[in-house]
Protein backbone atom coordinates (compact mmCIF):
# COMPACT_ATOMS: atom_id res chain seq x y z
CA UNK A 1 0.00 0.00 0.00
CA UNK A 2 1.47 3.32 -1.09
CA UNK A 3 0.84 5.94 1.58
CA UNK A 4 2.03 9.49 1.05
CA UNK A 5 1.82 10.02 4.80
CA UNK A 6 3.69 7.14 6.44
CA UNK A 7 1.91 7.77 9.75
CA UNK A 8 -1.59 7.52 8.25
CA UNK A 9 -3.53 4.54 9.63
CA UNK A 10 -6.66 5.02 7.53
CA UNK A 11 -8.08 1.65 6.54
CA UNK A 12 -6.15 -0.19 9.23
CA UNK A 13 -7.78 -2.18 12.03
CA UNK A 14 -6.17 -2.36 15.45
CA UNK A 15 -6.94 -4.67 18.37
CA UNK A 16 -6.21 -3.00 21.71
CA UNK A 17 -6.48 -5.23 24.77
CA UNK A 18 -7.17 -3.84 28.22
CA UNK A 19 -8.95 -0.80 26.79
CA UNK A 20 -11.42 -0.07 29.58
CA UNK A 21 -9.16 2.48 31.26
CA UNK A 22 -5.71 4.03 31.53
CA UNK A 23 -2.99 3.36 28.99
CA UNK A 24 -5.22 1.19 26.82
CA UNK A 25 -7.50 4.14 26.17
CA UNK A 26 -4.58 6.52 25.60
CA UNK A 27 -3.16 4.17 22.99
CA UNK A 28 -6.48 3.38 21.32
CA UNK A 29 -7.39 7.04 21.10
CA UNK A 30 -4.08 7.85 19.41
CA UNK A 31 -4.54 5.08 16.84
CA UNK A 32 -8.10 6.15 16.08
CA UNK A 33 -7.04 9.77 15.69
CA UNK A 34 -4.45 8.58 13.14
CA UNK A 35 -7.23 6.86 11.18
CA UNK A 36 -7.48 3.30 12.51
CA UNK A 37 -10.68 1.44 13.33
CA UNK A 38 -10.54 -0.37 16.66
CA UNK A 39 -11.36 -3.63 18.33
CA UNK A 40 -11.31 -2.76 22.03
CA UNK A 41 -11.35 -5.46 24.68
CA UNK A 42 -11.89 -5.85 28.39
CA UNK A 43 -13.04 -8.59 30.72
CA UNK A 44 -16.40 -6.81 30.92
CA UNK A 45 -17.83 -5.38 27.69
CA UNK A 46 -20.00 -2.87 29.57
CA UNK A 47 -16.81 -1.16 30.75
CA UNK A 48 -16.01 -0.33 27.12
CA UNK A 49 -19.25 1.42 26.10
CA UNK A 50 -18.21 4.97 26.93
CA UNK A 51 -14.87 4.60 25.18
CA UNK A 52 -16.52 2.93 22.19
CA UNK A 53 -18.85 5.92 21.85
CA UNK A 54 -15.87 8.28 22.04
CA UNK A 55 -14.07 6.46 19.23
CA UNK A 56 -17.17 6.45 17.05
CA UNK A 57 -17.56 10.21 17.56
CA UNK A 58 -14.09 10.54 16.02
CA UNK A 59 -15.54 8.98 12.86
CA UNK A 60 -13.93 5.62 13.41
CA UNK A 61 -15.58 2.22 13.75
CA UNK A 62 -15.20 0.42 17.08
CA UNK A 63 -16.06 -3.11 18.14
CA UNK A 64 -16.17 -3.87 21.87
CA UNK A 65 -15.41 -7.49 22.80
CA UNK A 66 -15.05 -9.30 26.09
CA UNK A 67 -11.60 -10.79 26.56
CA UNK A 68 -9.94 -12.37 29.56
CA UNK A 69 -6.31 -12.84 28.59
CA UNK A 70 -5.93 -15.42 31.37
CA UNK A 71 -8.51 -17.66 29.69
CA UNK A 72 -7.41 -19.54 26.57
CA UNK A 73 -10.97 -20.07 25.32
CA UNK A 74 -11.69 -16.35 25.66
CA UNK A 75 -8.67 -15.55 23.49
CA UNK A 76 -9.65 -18.17 20.90
CA UNK A 77 -13.15 -16.68 20.76
CA UNK A 78 -12.03 -13.06 20.40
CA UNK A 79 -9.65 -13.42 17.46
CA UNK A 80 -12.07 -14.79 14.82
CA UNK A 81 -14.83 -12.42 15.92
CA UNK A 82 -12.54 -9.44 15.41
CA UNK A 83 -11.39 -10.66 11.99
CA UNK A 84 -14.92 -11.53 10.87
CA UNK A 85 -16.34 -8.14 11.89
CA UNK A 86 -13.78 -6.00 10.08
CA UNK A 87 -12.51 -8.51 7.54
CA UNK A 88 -8.96 -7.99 8.74
CA UNK A 89 -6.74 -7.16 11.70
CA UNK A 90 -3.57 -5.23 10.89
CA UNK A 91 -2.34 -4.13 14.31
CA UNK A 92 -2.29 -5.71 17.75
CA UNK A 93 -1.56 -3.71 20.88
CA UNK A 94 -0.99 -6.17 23.73
CA UNK A 95 -1.80 -3.83 26.58
CA UNK A 96 -3.84 -5.83 29.12
CA UNK A 97 -1.91 -6.05 32.36
CA UNK A 98 -1.96 -5.97 36.14
CA UNK A 99 0.36 -5.57 39.10
CA UNK A 100 0.70 -6.74 42.69
CA UNK A 101 2.73 -4.52 45.02
CA UNK A 102 4.25 -6.52 47.88
CA UNK A 103 7.65 -7.21 49.41
CA UNK A 104 9.14 -10.26 47.73
CA UNK A 105 8.86 -12.33 50.92
CA UNK A 106 5.08 -11.75 50.95
CA UNK A 107 4.34 -12.62 47.31
CA UNK A 108 2.06 -15.64 47.11
CA UNK A 109 1.92 -18.35 44.47
CA UNK A 110 -1.40 -16.91 43.26
CA UNK A 111 0.03 -13.36 43.15
CA UNK A 112 2.81 -14.58 40.86
CA UNK A 113 0.43 -16.47 38.60
CA UNK A 114 -1.99 -13.54 38.35
CA UNK A 115 0.68 -11.13 37.15
CA UNK A 116 2.64 -13.48 34.89
CA UNK A 117 -0.46 -15.09 33.38
CA UNK A 118 -1.95 -11.69 32.58
CA UNK A 119 1.07 -9.72 31.43
CA UNK A 120 3.25 -12.34 29.78
CA UNK A 121 1.33 -15.51 28.97
CA UNK A 122 -1.72 -13.51 27.89
CA UNK A 123 0.32 -11.36 25.52
CA UNK A 124 1.86 -14.42 23.89
CA UNK A 125 -1.39 -16.25 23.29
CA UNK A 126 -3.27 -13.20 22.01
CA UNK A 127 -0.45 -12.67 19.51
CA UNK A 128 -0.53 -16.36 18.64
CA UNK A 129 -4.29 -16.24 18.02
CA UNK A 130 -4.02 -13.37 15.53
CA UNK A 131 -0.72 -14.36 13.92
CA UNK A 132 -2.10 -16.91 11.40
CA UNK A 133 -4.29 -14.21 9.87
CA UNK A 134 -1.36 -11.80 9.67
CA UNK A 135 0.91 -14.51 8.27
CA UNK A 136 -1.62 -15.35 5.57
CA UNK A 137 -1.84 -11.69 4.55
CA UNK A 138 1.91 -11.12 4.81
CA UNK A 139 1.42 -8.07 7.00
CA UNK A 140 1.13 -7.21 10.66
CA UNK A 141 2.18 -4.83 13.40
CA UNK A 142 2.36 -6.31 16.89
CA UNK A 143 3.13 -3.91 19.72
CA UNK A 144 3.68 -5.46 23.12
CA UNK A 145 3.32 -3.02 25.98
CA UNK A 146 6.21 -3.32 28.36
CA UNK A 147 7.46 -0.84 30.93
CA UNK A 148 10.59 0.82 32.14
CA UNK A 149 10.77 -2.34 34.27
CA UNK A 150 11.50 -4.22 31.05
CA UNK A 151 15.06 -2.91 31.53
CA UNK A 152 15.04 -1.68 35.13
CA UNK A 153 14.31 -3.42 38.45
CA UNK A 154 12.23 -1.93 41.26
CA UNK A 155 11.70 -3.27 44.76
CA UNK A 156 8.26 -4.41 45.78
CA UNK A 157 7.04 -5.48 42.33
CA UNK A 158 9.08 -8.61 41.60
CA UNK A 159 6.45 -10.48 39.55
CA UNK A 160 5.70 -7.36 37.51
CA UNK A 161 9.38 -6.79 36.71
CA UNK A 162 9.72 -10.44 35.71
CA UNK A 163 6.70 -10.18 33.41
CA UNK A 164 7.88 -6.99 31.73
CA UNK A 165 11.40 -8.31 31.29
CA UNK A 166 9.80 -11.35 29.70
CA UNK A 167 7.82 -9.14 27.33
CA UNK A 168 11.06 -7.63 26.04
CA UNK A 169 12.52 -11.08 25.36
CA UNK A 170 9.26 -12.38 23.89
CA UNK A 171 9.18 -9.41 21.53
CA UNK A 172 12.60 -10.26 20.14
CA UNK A 173 11.74 -13.94 19.72
CA UNK A 174 8.50 -13.28 17.83
CA UNK A 175 10.17 -10.60 15.72
CA UNK A 176 12.79 -13.12 14.64
CA UNK A 177 10.19 -15.79 13.88
CA UNK A 178 7.55 -13.71 12.08
CA UNK A 179 9.68 -11.16 10.26
CA UNK A 180 9.76 -13.38 7.18
CA UNK A 181 5.96 -13.09 7.11
CA UNK A 182 5.96 -9.30 6.94
CA UNK A 183 5.11 -8.89 10.63
CA UNK A 184 7.00 -6.50 12.86
CA UNK A 185 6.97 -7.05 16.61
CA UNK A 186 8.12 -4.29 18.93
CA UNK A 187 7.82 -3.38 22.59
CA UNK A 188 6.57 0.04 23.71
CA UNK A 189 7.85 0.63 27.24
CA UNK A 190 6.28 3.56 29.11
CA UNK A 191 7.93 5.02 32.18
CA UNK A 192 5.96 6.52 35.04
CA UNK A 193 2.46 7.41 33.89
CA UNK A 194 -0.42 7.88 36.33
CA UNK A 195 -2.96 5.09 35.86
CA UNK A 196 -5.63 3.37 37.94
CA UNK A 197 -3.02 0.77 38.95
CA UNK A 198 -0.65 3.28 40.54
CA UNK A 199 -2.91 6.27 41.34
CA UNK A 200 -2.41 5.82 45.08
CA UNK A 201 1.33 6.47 44.71
CA UNK A 202 0.64 9.90 43.22
CA UNK A 203 -1.28 10.94 46.34
CA UNK A 204 2.05 11.03 48.17
CA UNK A 205 3.54 14.43 47.29
CA UNK A 206 6.96 13.56 48.69
CA UNK A 207 7.10 10.46 46.48
CA UNK A 208 6.07 12.48 43.42
CA UNK A 209 8.84 15.00 44.08
CA UNK A 210 11.34 12.15 44.52
CA UNK A 211 10.17 10.63 41.24
CA UNK A 212 10.43 13.91 39.33
CA UNK A 213 13.94 14.42 40.64
CA UNK A 214 14.99 11.09 39.09
CA UNK A 215 13.45 11.86 35.68
CA UNK A 216 15.69 14.01 33.46
CA UNK A 217 12.62 15.77 31.99
CA UNK A 218 11.43 16.44 35.56
CA UNK A 219 7.85 15.21 35.26
CA UNK A 220 5.86 11.99 35.03
CA UNK A 221 4.38 11.08 31.66
CA UNK A 222 1.18 12.64 30.34
CA UNK A 223 -1.31 10.71 28.16
CA UNK A 224 -0.32 12.47 24.95
CA UNK A 225 3.34 11.58 25.46
CA UNK A 226 2.60 8.09 24.09
CA UNK A 227 0.75 9.19 20.95
CA UNK A 228 3.70 9.56 18.63
CA UNK A 229 5.35 6.32 19.71
CA UNK A 230 2.29 4.10 19.33
CA UNK A 231 1.36 5.56 15.93
CA UNK A 232 4.96 5.23 14.78
CA UNK A 233 5.18 1.55 15.70
CA UNK A 234 1.77 0.84 14.14
CA UNK A 235 2.48 2.64 10.88
CA UNK A 236 4.56 2.34 7.73
CA UNK A 237 7.07 4.74 9.28
CA UNK A 238 8.47 1.83 11.31
CA UNK A 239 8.42 -0.75 8.49
CA UNK A 240 12.10 -1.65 8.94
CA UNK A 241 12.06 -1.70 12.75
CA UNK A 242 11.38 -4.94 14.59
CA UNK A 243 12.42 -6.66 17.80
CA UNK A 244 13.05 -3.33 19.50
CA UNK A 245 12.06 -1.83 22.84
CA UNK A 246 11.11 1.84 22.64
CA UNK A 247 11.27 3.51 26.05
CA UNK A 248 8.99 6.52 26.53
CA UNK A 249 10.07 7.39 30.04
CA UNK A 250 11.35 10.96 30.23
CA UNK A 251 14.86 9.52 30.51
CA UNK A 252 14.51 7.74 33.86
CA UNK A 253 16.05 4.60 32.36
CA UNK A 254 19.36 6.44 32.03
CA UNK A 255 19.73 5.59 35.72
CA UNK A 256 20.78 9.16 36.46
CA UNK A 257 20.14 10.72 39.85
CA UNK A 258 20.53 14.32 40.95
CA UNK A 259 24.22 15.19 41.24
CA UNK A 260 26.36 18.25 41.68
CA UNK A 261 28.05 19.47 38.50
CA UNK A 262 31.67 18.46 38.50
CA UNK A 263 31.28 15.36 40.63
Amino acid sequence: MNRENQFDLSGRVAVVTGASRGLGQYLGRALATAGADLVITSRHADDLREFQNEIEKLGRRALALELDVRDESSIRDMAPRAIEYFGTVDILVNNAGCNVRKPAVDVTWSDWNLVLDTNLRGSFFVAQALAPHMIERGYGRIINIGSVTSVFGYAGIGPYCASRGGIKQLTMSLADEWGVNGITVNCLAPGWFKTAQNAALYENEAWVEYLKDRIPLKRPGEPNDLNGAIVFLASEASAYITGQTLLVDGGISTGATKATIGT
